[in-house]
């Protein structure tokens, strides 16, 4: 696999189909191949018609990172983003799908440097703005928690936590790279999305994927988006089987 080297990390990458390029951007925690073991991936569904540029963010899967929290705020890896694009695609804008984290991202992304973007996917859009301050607490006991008994207590702990219905029974595993876990944890709880009059100023058609049920991703994070951003739309999964359609979903809307 290629990898690319920003501030303090390498970037494991993949590229895979052919034809306008799409990043591919996993949530907190995860990862490709943690994506590809859950179905959670959109490659798939975009191969046939796109190049698919997906990669783990700092401190996840394959890729390095350093235990600093102020890397992994979601604006630090919107940077990353942005050197990424510039890399794999120097003369053309490109589409951007992101979960969770990988939404956070290509937001701070899109807002800093909208003329490398042409379409956007933001799925489960996370808390944001006053309804981040539990989430951001949730996070730094993470933190803490790996700090004093280590990753394997936390993905023990993730097992027994509520899914939303459109999961099912799927299990999400934490997918960190070694020593950064906790860094990664605290930089996600002193982070949020860019502000709403930054937000607004987005032009990028924008399809935002929601599910319910899911305290860590409120559809009404979801909602707020869809006001502030002229031409962007929703579609909810209330089930595995609405989740399911969502790569077909995405695909129709890239294309």
């Amino acid at each position: 696999m290629p990898s690319f080297e920003v501030d303090g990390a390498l970037l494991d990458y993949s590229e895979s189909g052919s034809g306008s390029t799409v990043m591919a951007l996993h949530g907190l925690s995860q990862s490709r191949r943690g994506d590809e073991r859950t179905g959670s991936s959109f490659v798939p569904a975009l191969e046939p018609n796109h190049r698919v540029v997906a990669y783990d963010a700092r401190g996840h899967g394959l890729s390095t990172g350093r235990p600093e929290q102020s890397d992994y705020t979601w604006a630090s890896l919107g940077d990353d983003l942005l050197a990424l694009i510039d890399h794999v695609s120097p003369d053309e804008p490109v589409d951007a799908i992101g979960a969770s984290m990988g939404c956070g991202t290509i937001l701070h992304a899109a807002t800093k440097r909208p003329d490398r973007f042409r379409r956007l996917v933001l799925v489960i859009p996370p808390t944001a703005w006053s309804g981040r301050i539990a989430n951001a607490e949730a996070n730094r006991a993470a933190a803490d928690l790996i700090d004093t008994y280590g990753l394997g207590r936390l993905i023990e702990a993730s097992k027994n936590l509520p899914k939303p219905p459109a999961l099912g029974d799927m299990e999400l595993v934490p997918d960190f790279a070694d020593g950064v876990g906790a860094s990664a944890m605290r930089g996600a709880a002193i982070t949020d999305l860019p502000e709403p009059p930054q937000i607004a100023r987005i032009t990028a058609p924008t399809l935002i994927l929601a599910w319910t049920d899911d305290l860590g991703h409120p559809l009404i994070t979801a909602e707020l988006l869809r006001d502030l951003i002229d031409k962007s739309e929703i579609s909810l999964a209330g089930d595995q089987v609405q989740r399911a359609e969502w790569p077909q979903r995405v695909a129709h809307f890239l294309s």
